[in-house]
């Protein structure tokens, strides 16, 4: 007579007895966590992000699915017993999603999910084990999209920020305490006259002018966002935005700026004590390695979970803390303003063009004020430093939401309004160099600046094409495109990736 054919490990599972407390918690939490992974590595990549969602999401529920399952044993709840683990894992399951979708408390949605567990749990309780192998395969489906997500980080090719020569290990001549004040968004004060903008700024321009700074008024951008300007910026070098059309970011930006480029290196291998002030933690949101030595914001007030941003945090009070210390080494500040920032990001959340270009006007006028306070309190402890202020990216206004930038135009307002943006510098002694005719992007401002600490003109050898370029994903075949060369006209060439870039 044959041997019975054993049954498989799924339909056992689904037949028995048990309960699994253990196994109801694993899954209510696992997939949650591997679809925010998947949808924000870059946010969370770092160990304690891992110890924290291993910590919050998978271990605090085996703990409280464990105790609430030896509870519902006693005899005081005899009887419901059988709902308690069907209900934790339906709500805890949804309530994580929810929190990874929406990370401000949502009251009326968690209600929603609490009455849904609550009547699953009433009603639908045999079909309890089925829904755990339903979350199981979901997670199943998520590990193998981080794997890969992983796989592409490993085998990233950083290829793009060698430098085509010594500057890594120039040395400076003069040593003048250098102050990077970048305001987000802020167009040139020549775009701030046209009339998308028709903006009336003539008392900061002023207040400018009388204190010895030099404005660059056709200066704009290499490139449309915060982190993949900066990436630019910091490394002295193109990325052409990864040719990353889903993201228009770049690899690895935020550890790139915070903590590890040419730049920095430059100052501190000459000395200079590294301070990085900021009114927002939105480059350290996944706190990557500090490469500055002071910063006015400590990793213990940047949450876990967060929408990028966060409280305003304060720079006058802490910069003057710095210029009052005793340090005796050369300083060099990285100050990052929040405002006048750019219009709305979204359809949704867009007020219209015209509403979205006065609030970015009434923010301006903050910006000016902030950095007319700053300036002041430099220029009073510091008459001979170098201050630079230089935006990040210009304010879009004009459009009704910055995601309309993604659509082709040949509108140079349009184009000017994305990629404008303002260089104002106090050089030492107002000594002006005759080669800052070639400052015209980010990209080659820091090269420049070398060439001006060092007194060494050969580092001008190896510009960057001043050129601009925006990911197209509308109105055109989806790509990275150059949309202004190095002349300062609008052109429009698609960019094709060549080996190492």
């Amino acid at each position: 007579m044959g041997k019975t054919k054993k049954p498989g490990i799924l339909k056992r599972f689904l037949d028995s007895n048990k309960e699994f407390p253990v196994l109801a918690a694993v899954a209510a939490g696992l997939y949650p966590v591997l679809f925010y992974y998947s949808r924000n590595f870059d946010m969370v990549r770092s160990w304690q992000h891992l110890l924290y969602f291993a910590g919050v999401f998978i271990l605090l529920p085996i703990i409280i699915f464990l105790a609430a399952h030896k509870l519902s044993k006693l005899k005081i709840f005899e009887g419901y017993a059988k709902y308690v683990l069907p209900f934790l894992n339906v709500f805890t399951f949804l309530f994580f999603l929810k929190t990874f979708l929406f990370v401000p408390v949502e009251r009326k949605i968690i209600l929603g999910i609490f009455i849904f567990s609550v009547l699953f749990a009433r009603f639908l309780y045999p079909y309890f084990k089925k829904v755990i192998v339903v979350e199981l395969l979901l997670a199943l489906i998520g590990f193998f999209t981080v794997s890969q997500l992983i796989y592409e980080k490993l085998t990233y090719s950083e290829a793009w920020m060698q430098q085509p020569d010594a500057i890594a290990n120039v040395v400076f001549k003069k040593k003048p305490n250098v102050y990077f004040i970048e305001p987000d968004g802020y167009v040139s004060f020549s775009t701030l006259k046209n009339k998308l903008y028709d903006v009336e700024n003539s008392a900061f321009e002023g207040f400018l002018e009388a204190n010895n700074f030099k404005t660059y008024p056709d200066f704009r951008t290499n490139y449309k966002s915060t982190l993949s300007s900066n990436s630019g910026t910091f490394m002295m070098k193109h990325h052409f935005y990864d040719f990353n059309i889903d993201k228009q970011e770049v690899e690895n930006a935020r550890r790139i700026i915070m903590t590890d480029n040419p730049v920095l290196n430059a100052f501190k291998r000459n000395g200079y004590e590294t301070y990085f002030l900021s009114e927002s933690y939105y480059f350290l949101n996944n706190r990557p390695k500090l490469g500055y030595d002071y910063c006015n914001i400590d990793y213990s007030k940047i949450p876990f979970l967060n929408k990028g941003l966060g409280e305003e945090e304060p720079v006058l009070e802490p910069l003057k803390k710095y210029l009052s210390d005793s340090v005796s080494s050369p300083k060099f500040f990285f100050i990052q303003i929040l405002k006048p920032a750019h219009i709305n990001t979204t359809a949704g959340s867009s007020l219209g063009a015209s509403e979205e270009r006065k609030n970015w006007i009434e923010r301006l006028g903050e910006s000016d004020a902030l950095m007319q306070n700053l300036i002041a309190e430099i220029l009073k402890k510091d008459p001979e430093s170098l201050i630079m202020i230089m935006a990040d990216h210009g304010g879009f206004v004009g459009l009704d939401y910055t995601g309309q930038g993604d659509t082709k135009t040949e509108d140079k307002n349009i184009i000017n309004s994305i990629f404008s943006t303002n260089l104002t510098i106090h050089w030492p002694k107002n000594e002006i160099p005759e080669y800052d005719s070639k400052l015209k992007t980010p990209v080659n401002v820091f090269r420049i600046l070398f060439t001006y600490l060092s007194e060494d003109e050969k580092y001008l050898e190896n510009l960057q094409p001043d050129e601009s370029y925006i990911c197209l994903t509308e109105g055109t075949k989806p790509g990275v495109y150059k949309y202004i060369d190095s002349s300062g006209n609008c052109v429009f060439e698609k960019m094709e990736l060549q080996g190492n870039k």
